[in-house]
């Protein structure tokens, strides 16, 4: 398993998106917190305060506090050092 990075990724069931990005992150092993923001009130309030009052997911939090919103699968792994 590749443990050089814990992510934190706040999103919901639903969203195709959040879906994508937890394939890239699952087929890399990366480990990483998910946070599904429709179960988790806080979580929903963090996401619209990062996003300037946009409800916009995945939004990932990263260990040196760098956020991507919504990142295509291209720069989920550039992030990720993968290419």
């Amino acid at each position: 398993m590749n443990e050089k990075l814990t992510i934190i990724m706040y999103g919901a069931p639903w969203c195709s998106d959040c879906i994508r990005a937890k394939e890239v992150l699952d087929q890399n092993q990366f480990i990483y917190q998910w946070v599904d923001i429709d179960q988790d009130p806080e979580a929903k309030q963090f996401v619209l305060q990062v996003n300037q009052g946009k409800c916009i997911i995945p939004t990932i939090i990263f260990p040196d506090d760098s956020i991507l919103v919504e990142p295509s699968n291209t720069q989920l792994l550039e992030k990720l050092s993968l290419i």
